[in-house]
């Protein structure tokens, strides 16, 4: 909720004022942030830390300091003229009706769907594709004001019970529930302390395998949200017992800070455990044989499969004691091979499909046949092939864009998909394996034309030569210039790609005249392996440069101009936008760092940080001090420089990101920035009752887009969408 308008707004109108006599100039008076002493020592190197109380959350200092900050900013928001217009808009653009992806379990579908502008969307199932869908489980009714989240679902393969996850507030900790399909009602059964974890059926439906944390990581209450994250174990709960007499299946004693996966087979003969060092790319395997898959034996043993940390390995498909395994060995854009559980030796592995051209993204049995998701050009492919890796045939998608996810059987033709680009939202489609038919599951209604966008892909030089490719999205016909406003979106880490996605907030943006770049950064995972190393710890220096040769392409080319340039970018993004406000400060007019990782020495200390160390590196190591140091947004903010209107967005239960981060970023920036005359403002915006990204309701999410676009239209001048 939005604290104190009225006063916020007073205090905006007198935010810019000059300083009375005697006093040094000032255009906008923060809320005052005292520095403190902390030093840290980093191998001989003396390293202040002045807002470590910051890091106090629950302290009443740190909560007044953000409540002020919150005050400040919601106020100076609540009086850009253009607002109103932008969040009607936004409102129009939200509300059409959208269809998750759905599954078949027991010969029923199910699938989640919101009508539009309702907080989370419902979970509905129906007996046949003709049949009417039946409401089976509404988050809506779970809170008043939206914030709770239906964040995993799982049916048993006989399709009477739906093992569900629960989160609130935006947390990532996750609380586990089973529902009877036939009557919607709850079993008392309750699964909690619970995170990056979903549940695994087995297949006699009465129990499954999930992951927790120990009880003491998720206390309720305040600090319990931040709690410590190791010693991950996995459990198997059976259907009617307590989770106290849950029976203990895997842990690692001697690696706390490991974490650990289950999924069954389809055929119910073998659970697959996946072990993780953090983020990681690497894994390891192994696979418990359960037997009979009507009365299966958790308690198996074990067999290893990969026992050595070379390369990232994943189940897609099982026949009998072969698993289908997609895997980045001896492959850097993956290949997918057959390992016999009962000759695991690497040596004995047969290679399925080999390695080719476009990555790999993901793969799974279906219909007797392989799927695949492959990526070229940072774009989706899907093609079918034998399970000897014959008779390819590819599956026509819509358009240049992504394919997010697809689900189906072994033993069913019937494939879903999603699909999505910049202007097309998620639809669901539905695509038959044995006539080679799609068709969608569910009609879409838009209140826009697609047909009036394009989007294009450019490739440019970053600064080392190296060619980096780009999508441009903007309204056919549009007459680029300097005076084009563009936002350039960038992530560039842990092996994720930008592949082509709908946001409606992408859409008022291209309403309002503007362009939308998204480079394809290195640290991603749009050209495989390779191409995500290239940007990981000490070389994410390539990233930034890479996102600064964007911007410089877009200006050498005519698109726009600095003073016309928003520059955006969430999470590890986030840190992206800060370190390059710092080596460049000059590159655009405003900047969007959301749920940043700003304190890049400091990171691992909280909440699920030591599992970025894959891709980050360590303060602790001297090495990674000297190249995490040389760019932390923290660390390298320029006193006395001028810096372009920066809105730094966070959220109060944001456990994944820290909020630390953007509050001692934030107190940096104001402290350090140019702010006499002329300045332009530093703003923290931190959202109540709202995490990193899970689960956060409709109408939280249209104000914070209002928010960043109004914030934008006025310091570039434009017009709000019509």
């Amino acid at each position: 909720m939005k604290p104190s308008l009225l006063l916020g707004l007073a205090l905006a109108l007198g935010a810019a004022r000059v300083a009375a006599a005697g006093e040094s100039p000032r255009q906008w008076d923060y809320p005052p942030a005292p520095r403190g002493g902390v030093v840290d020592d980093y191998f001989g190197t003396k390293i202040p830390d002045p807002y470590r109380w910051l890091e106090e959350l629950d302290s009443p200092r740190t909560r007044a300091w953000a409540a002020e900050q919150n005050t400040l900013t919601f106020g100076f928001l609540a009086g850009i003229p253009q607002r109103p217009r932008i969040l009607a808009r936004l409102t129009q653009l939200w509300d059409y009706p959208r269809c998750g992806l759905p599954f078949k379990e027991g010969g029923s579908y199910f699938f989640t769907r919101n009508s539009g502008l309702q907080n989370q969307g419902i979970v509905y199932t129906q007996a046949s594709l003709s049949a009417e869908p039946r409401v089976l489980l509404d988050p809506n009714t779970l809170s008043e004001d939206g914030t709770v989240a239906v964040t995993s679902l799982d049916v048993s393969r006989d399709g009477r019970w739906l093992a569900y996850g629960v989160a609130s507030g935006g947390s990532d900790w996750t609380e586990f529930r089973v529902r009877e399909v036939a009557t919607g009602r709850d079993a008392p059964d309750v699964i909690r302390w619970v995170k990056f974890s979903e549940p695994a059926w087995t297949r006699d439906n009465r129990g499954f395998f999930y992951s927790r944390f120990p009880e003491a990581a998720a206390d309720s209450g305040g600090p319990g949200v931040f709690g410590e994250l190791s010693h991950q174990r996995i459990y198997y709960h059976r259907l009617g017992t307590a989770q106290a007499d849950d029976r203990l299946v895997f842990e690692l004693p001697g690696h706390p800070l490991w974490l650990c996966g289950t999924s069954v087979t389809e055929d119910g003969r073998y659970a697959v455990l996946t072990v993780s060092r953090g983020d990681s790319h690497d894994n390891l395997l192994s696979a418990i044989p359960l037997g009979d898959p009507g009365s299966p034996d958790v308690g198996a043993r074990p067999i290893p499969l990969v026992d050595q940390w070379n390369a990232q390995y994943s189940l897609a498909g099982s026949d009998g004691p072969v698993l289908y395994v997609l895997t980045n060995l001896g492959a850097p854009r993956r290949r997918l091979v057959a390992i016999d559980v009962r000759s695991p030796e690497p040596g004995k592995w047969r290679t399925v499909v080999a390695e080719g051209p476009e990555v790999i993204e993901a793969a799974g049995l279906i219909g007797g046949r392989l799927v695949l998701r492959t990526m070229q050009g940072a774009s989706s492919r899907l093609v079918t092939c034998g399970t000897d890796g014959s008779g390819a045939r590819p599956i026509g998608l819509p358009g240049i864009g992504s394919v997010p996810g697809f689900s189906g059987h072994a033993d069913d033709s019937e494939l879903f998909f999603s699909y999505t680009d910049f202007t097309t939202p998620p639809a669901a489609c539905r695509h038959d394996l044995s006539t080679g038919r799609t068709e969608p599951f569910e009609a879409s209604r838009l209140v826009f034309d697609p047909s009036a966008y394009d989007t294009r892909q450019v490739s440019y030089p970053s600064r080392d030569g190296t060619p980096i490719t780009m999508f441009i999205t903007s309204r056919k016909g549009l007459k680029r210039g300097k005076q084009t406003p563009a936002v350039l979106y960038g992530y560039g880490g842990f092996d994720i790609p930008m592949t082509p996605a709908f946001s409606p907030t992408t859409l008022a943006w291209l309403e309002m005249g503007g362009i939308y770049a998204v480079p394809n950064l290195r640290g991603g995972g749009e050209y495989g392996r390779d191409w995500h190393e290239a940007g990981t710890k000490e070389r994410k220096q390539n990233v930034f440069d890479d996102f600064i040769a964007a911007a410089q392409w877009l200006f050498d080319q005519g698109y726009t101009s600095p003073g016309r340039l928003v520059i955006s970018g969430r999470s590890n993004g986030g840190l992206l936008i800060g370190a390059t406000l710092n080596q460049r400060p000059d590159i655009c007019r405003v900047a969007w760092p959301g749920v940043g990782v700003m304190d890049m020495l400091r990171f691992q200390r909280f909440t699920i940080g030591h599992a970025w160390i894959s891709d980050y590196g360590s303060s602790d190591d001297p090495a990674g001090f000297r190249y995490l140091k040389a760019y932390s947004p923290l660390h390298t903010v320029r006193n006395g420089a001028r810096y372009p209107a920066v809105l730094v967005t966070t959220a109060d239960r944001d456990d994944r990101v820290y909020p630390a981060h953007s509050f001692k970023y934030t107190a940096q920036m104001q402290a350090s920035a140019y702010n006499g005359p002329g300045a332009l403002p530093i703003f923290l915006r931190c959202e109540t009752r709202a995490g990193h990204s899970t689960g956060k309701p409709t109408s939280k999410l249209i104000e914070e887009e209002a928010d960043k676009l109004a914030f934008a239209a006025h310091f570039l001048g434009l017009e709000a969408p019509p």
